[in-house]
């Protein structure tokens, strides 16, 4: 029962008891997603009264190229929308474009990132260059989006700069509603006005162990939150006209403003990574929820983990750093970076090494490979169907429906055309376009495995060889099978076990 209740508060973003009996249960298997808002797994469902899932997808800031890490995020929302929408959800999507206002410093302290980039391009810095910088690291952003197969068209991509009077007439009502004090180098957000800050992560103001979330001496309280920066002194420094001064938002601030203007004043579910937890998200629900009165800003809020390089963070300044452009300049297709990453669980730190995405270059190919080995597509076996589909529906569980999916290839009671419909199936969420065109991926099955070749058109002493090995496995005896498939290697045949029997390829 109590965790039943659980559910139900979390789902419900602990709000009123009563939407949840009116809410849209789903048809047939239930979605748990893990709610960073109560740390459990929860139920998604939507209101009665709601026809589309409203989710907030925390963007890149567009000071320079977005690494792998950084890509990470947006294949997590991508596999979320997907999922949802496997579920029979329509989905409303927003990721913002940061072009202005974060800081270098999650303490409201440092240069903005933007300007930062501005400098190291040697550019002058004008509100035009910043846009121009903005927009040309946004089009390296988005076209890599879509190299990992993220249709970008449904999605809704405003721009921080493109919202400075909605985000001035937040900081407006906060200032008026008594939650936002000045100060010499902006406008402040009091948390002490609130009861619930540090609402996600279990923040408490008291402990002493936030010293991260601030130290400046102008602040009231520690974890006091900037609002809007005053611009330098100098007349030409850069920044909007307001009724502090001039200057620019508050990175905080600017998705609280954006929230509201593309998707309301409360939304089904937000995302971003495990490091905006402490400071970032909890500001945009403390100045959001005073804005408006209303509760909560988010029902789900979820956060991915991170990506690490060879086991350490990945770092700029240090040299570990990967870009799609070094995944593909290397001869990598960039779904194999996908089903990398669906190969960990999102809630999972994973770790990139040019060996794992070989692997996984290798699978993605494979699974290809399969989906066009046969022109007829069955229907999907209900037991492989279901078991993938309740892996999706566990918190987005990737890798035990890959899991699953491999095993079901292996399954020789599961015909080729049952195969292939599952696979494709199962793609509907995993996002990796089998079955689809694809005349880069098939150069690379080619290079890796070569041209697929007929039993009778093979050489008797490779045909020998492959019946000898068919006889192993049948009597288990797997090292001789395991010998006389790298035998078979060495001389360029590469076989491919499926539930239907055994594939040859020969490479040129």
């Amino acid at each position: 029962m109590g965790g039943l209740l659980i559910d139900l508060l979390g789902n419900l973003g602990f709000g009123a008891l009563e939407e949840w009996s009116k809410s849209k249960r789903p048809a047939s298997l239930p979605l748990y997603l893990y709610n960073t808002l109560g740390k459990s797994k929860q139920i998604f469902t939507l209101p009665a009264q709601a026809s589309a899932v409203r989710m907030y997808n925390c963007g890149p800031t567009v000071y320079d190229v977005q690494h792998i890490g950084n890509l990470s995020m947006f294949v997590f929302a991508d596999t979320l929308r997907r999922a949802l929408e496997y579920n029979n959800f329509s989905v409303k999507q927003v990721i913002n474009i940061t072009d202005v206002g974060h800081l270098t410093s999650d303490a409201d302290e440092g240069e903005d990132k933007m300007t930062k980039g501005l400098r190291r391009e040697g550019k002058e810095l004008t509100l035009e260059n910043m846009r121009e910088l903005g927009e040309r690291y946004t089009k390296i952003f988005l076209n890599d989006l879509q190299k990992l197969n993220i249709d970008i068209s449904n999605i809704t991509f405003p721009r921080a700069s493109s919202y400075i009077p909605a985000q001035i007439a937040l900081i407006s009502t906060l200032v008026e509603k008594g939650y936002a004090y000045k100060t010499d180098d902006g406008v402040y957000f009091d948390t002490t006005r609130t009861k619930d800050y540090g609402v996600l992560g279990g923040i408490n103001l008291g402990d002493g162990k936030n010293s991260r979330l601030g130290g400046k001496a102008a602040k009231r309280n520690l974890a006091d939150f900037a609002l809007w920066k005053f611009s330098s002194k100098s007349p030409n420094a850069l920044g909007w006209d307001s009724p502090w001064g001039k200057g620019f938002p508050g990175w905080h601030t600017e998705c609280s403003a954006m929230i509201r203007a593309t998707l309301g004043e409360r939304i089904d579910i937000h995302t971003g990574g495990l490091e905006h937890v402490a400071v970032h998200h909890n500001n945009e629900i403390v100045q959001s929820e005073a804005v408006t009165g209303k509760r909560p800003l988010a029902r789900f809020w979820m956060h991915r983990a991170h990506v690490q390089f060879e086991g350490a963070k990945l770092a700029k300044s240090e040299g570990r750093v990967v870009y799609l452009s070094d995944i593909t300049q290397k001869g990598f297709h960039p779904l194999a970076l996908r089903y990398h990453f669906l190969g960990a669980h999102y809630r999972t730190t994973s770790n990139f090494t040019w060996n794992a995405l070989e692997a996984s270059q290798t699978a993605f190919l494979k699974l290809r490979q399969i989906v066009a080995s046969t022109s007829e597509t069955g229907a999907p076996p209900i037991n492989y169907k279901n078991r993938i589909h309740e892996r999706l529906n566990d918190d987005l569980d990737t890798p035990g429906a890959l899991a699953a999916l491999w095993e079901m290839t292996k399954d020789q009671n599961v015909t080729a055309a049952d195969t292939r419909a599952t696979i494709l199936d199962a793609d509907r969420v995993l996002g990796l376009n089998l079955g689809k065109e694809d005349k880069d991926a098939d150069a690379a099955i080619l290079r890796l495995f070569g041209k697929k070749v007929d039993f009778s058109d093979l050489p008797e002493d490779i045909a020998k060889s492959i019946k000898a090995r068919a006889e192993a496995r049948a009597a288990k005896n797997w090292d001789e099978a395991d010998s006389i498939r790298s035998e078979l290697a060495a001389d360029g045949y590469v076989l491919e076990d499926t539930g239907s029997g055994t594939a040859v390829f020969k490479k040129e």
